[in-house]
């Protein structure tokens, strides 16, 4: 699992039959690269979301038929982080609220 913020979402009218009607996300990570995510917690642009990939990424959008390695696994409301000796914890502001 990675923690990655949403960038926007993907439009694709035209796309294969085992993506069926599954909303998509551009994804950011740490270094700038993009991923594309099946979306199927309705994660919007500015949320950070952890992700499941690989074959676990099929069965977390719900449908094992959904042709996926990367799926929105859930959005992040914080995370707490060990700096020093204290752990501390992210707010991202962004929850899904």
């Amino acid at each position: 699992m990675d923690i990655l913020e949403v960038e926007a979402p993907l439009v694709c009218t035209r796309r294969v039959a085992g993506l069926q009607q599954t909303s998509l996300r551009v994804l950011r990570d740490a270094a700038g690269r993009r991923h594309v995510a099946v979306d199927p917690v309705g994660a919007r642009p500015g949320n950070w979301v952890f992700t499941v990939s690989g074959s676990a990424a099929r069965y977390a959008t719900g449908d094992f038929g959904v042709l996926t390695d990367l799926t929105i696994g859930g959005i992040i409301d914080n995370w707490g982080t060990n700096e020093g000796a204290a752990d501390t914890w992210k707010d991202t502001g962004k929850g899904s609220g």
